[in-house]
Order: C-alpha cells, then sequence, then structure tokens
C-alpha cells in the first residue's frame, strides 16, 4: 500500500502551482559526498574594518552613524537604481529585454558585529520589523514600484558577503516570478472561494499538526507541504493582511517572537550558526486591491545531514524540477523536538 513516508512521489505547492519529487526512501543510501567545514562563528562586538558597524566608513566613502538600535542605507552597490533609463530590445521576438528600475536597501539589525537573528532580543527584532514597516511604507509611495522584497542571506554559504548581522531590501518597478507566481495561484483560490488560500493552507496545517514546528497568538511556523530545502519552513500571520504595514503592535512582538524561537531552533539543529536565505513575501504595491494576498515569510536553508554536509541543486532538479529525500512530516518533527533557547543562550 502506497505510503507518503516510504514511496516515491510528487507534492503540489499550492503557492506557486509548481511540483516536487520527494523521495524518502533515499535517506537510507550512504553519503560518500564532499564534506567542508563551516567557518567559526566568533566574532567581537565591534569590527573595525566592517562596513556595517557602527561609525565605520563604507566602500564609497560614506560614514555610518554611531547608531544604537538598526540602521538602514541605500546599498552602496545597488544591482536596481531608480534613474535607470527606459529602453529595451526585441529582435524577431527572440532577444528580448527591458529597463528595470529599482531601490536597494541595507538594514544593520544590531549594532553588535558578534550577533546573530536568533541571538537579538524580542524588543530587538520587533524594531527591525518596525523599520521594515517603515522602510515599506517609504518605498511604495514612489508610484513606479510594483513590488518589495524583504530578504537575509545568512552565513557565507549563502553568499553572504559580510557577516554582521543584516538584511536588505529589494524594491523594482515590475513583479519578480516567484511574486508573480504566487500572486496568480493566491488569485485564482480568493476568486473561487472568497477565502485566504494560504489561511485555510494554515487552518489545515493546525488541524493535522504533523508539520507545524511552532505557534503563537498571532503566527505559525511550519515546514510547507511541498517544501524543497531539508528544513524549509514558513511563517504565516494567523491575521488575513497583505503586508507588514498592517500589523499591530502586538503582532509585531509576536512576529519577532516566533522568528527568534525559530532561528534558535536551526541553530540548535547542529550546534552552529546555521545559513538560511530568508524573505517576507507580501502583496504588490501600486497596482491596485490584493485583497487574496497573505503575509508570510520564508526561511530556505541548505544543511542536511550535519554541519558540514548541504543540500546541493544539481542534475534532475536543475534540468528538470526539485527533489528531496526527508519528508517535510520528518524534518517538522527534528525542528519541535529542538529548544526554542539558543545553545549560546543556555550557559
Amino acid at each position: 500500500m502506497f505510503d507518503v513516508k516510504e514511496h516515491s512521489h510528487t507534492r503540489y505547492n499550492i503557492l506557486t502551482g509548481d511540483w516536487i519529487l520527494v523521495s524518502p526512501h533515499r535517506t537510507k543510501r550512504p553519503w560518500q559526498g564532499k564534506v567542508e567545514t563551516l567557518p567559526a562563528d566568533d566574532r567581537p562586538v565591534y569590527d573595525p574594518n566592517c562596513y556595517l558597524c557602527p561609525g565605520n566608513k563604507r566602500a564609497d566613502g560614506s560614514q555610518n552613524p554611531v547608531y544604537a538600535d538598526s540602521f538602514v542605507f541605500t546599498n552602496d552597490f545597488s544591482s536596481l537604481l531608480i534613474d535607470t533609463p527606459e529602453g529595451g530590445m526585441d529582435v524577431a521576438g527572440l532577444l528580448k529585454a527591458k529597463s528595470a528600475k529599482g531601490i536597494c536597501r541595507v538594514i544593520s539589525f544590531s549594532p553588535d558585529h558578534s550577533l546573530t537573528l536568533p541571538l537579538v532580543p524580542v524588543e530587538g527584532i520587533k524594531k527591525v520589523i518596525d523599520l521594515w514597516a517603515e522602510e515599506f511604507t517609504s518605498i511604495s509611495s514612489d508610484p513606479s514600484i510594483k513590488s518589495i522584497q524583504i530578504f537575509e542571506n545568512k552565513g557565507e554559504i549563502m553568499g553572504c558577503s559580510n557577516p554582521h548581522p543584516h538584511g536588505q531590501i529589494w524594491a523594482q518597478d515590475s513583479l519578480p516570478l516567484e511574486l508573480y507566481k504566487e500572486t496568480v495561484q493566491q488569485k485564482k483560490y480568493f476568486e473561487e472561494k472568497s477565502r485566504s488560500l494560504l489561511g485555510d493552507y494554515m487552518q489545515l496545517e493546525l488541524k493535522q499538526g504533523d508539520r507545524i514546528v511552532l505557534e503563537n497568538e498571532h503566527f505559525v511556523a511550519l515546514v510547507p507541504f511541498w517544501a524543497v530545502w531539508p528544513y524549509e519552513t514558513m511563517i504565516v500571520s494567523k491575521r488575513h493582511v497583505q503586508n507588514i504595514t498592517q500589523l499591530s503592535d502586538e503582532e509585531r512582538f509576536a512576529f519577532a517572537s516566533i522568528m527568534k524561537k525559530l532561528t534558535a531552533k536551526y541553530d540548535n539543529l547542529f550546534n552552529i550558526s546555521f545559513p538560511y536565505s530568508a524573505g517576507i513575501h507580501q502583496a504588490p504595491v501600486n497596482d491596485g486591491d490584493h485583497p487574496e494576498w497573505h503575509l508570510h515569510m520564508h526561511f530556505y536553508p541548505p544543511l542536511l545531514r550535519s554541519a558540514t554536509v548541504k543540500k546541493f541543486m544539481v542534475g534532475y532538479e536543475m534540468l528538470a524540477n526539485p527533489q528531496r529525500d526527508i519528508t517535510p512530516e520528518w524534518a517538522a518533527e527534528k525542528l519541535r523536538s529542538l529548544s526554542e533557547v539558543h545553545y549560546k543562550e543556555m550557559k
């Protein structure tokens, strides 16, 4: 008899319309692949050579203020520029390009160079959320901006060029692929049911319980049924809101609390500073109303078996579609079993 815990199968991602191959029996195979050593995460409170530390000079010669909480500035090497000239090309419908405008900001989460998000106090993370909301409001006041992506790359293996705790905001004059797919899927469901796709999905997950990692009064952290990365998670707001500015002060504290606990669990998994890419998905801006949209945050960590073995997207995954070995249910159970208190804070 078929069993999703034992047999190969595909799972549907309701947010994007994509499918993923799950092969749980492959966890029994021996591993003879590459093993790497991750760099130590012990750092000083202040680094005179860090371009994000308070009072230091950045690469373009600008000087940071001596800030006490969080700090935001326009990226000195932005991937998107607001003054890019309009233009494009179309050669026989085969070679197409068009100009892209936008704004790229950097947000330092804390003046303390030694911290990572799970080690920042809840009050400090809440201040970061407040700053995210302020930036969202400010950036969306430009009518040319259509999407605002708040994200963090944590760890050298995720391409993070500076270990100082920080994230980024990229805003652009078009809708990126993932946000476009999520808009299409959520709108389709909302038009049919007059309800939030993620709201209904979250209620089903809470009822089943198999993939729930954390829950508080206002948010749920779970391993999505369709998760691609080994310990991928998603935080969903219990209240159906479209963007971060709509969260109450109480909800922002709850958001900060669940983020701190989830990232602490990640670090406790292998007793290291756990690398990931994470980002908040929210409704497009300056594009009419989007009642279908439901605020959520994705966490995509690459580590699989230990601090030195990570998941690679290669071969079949690059040429066909994503595949995973450990089931989302197994990953959720493992994360649930871990302490919500960071291993460094237990000492």
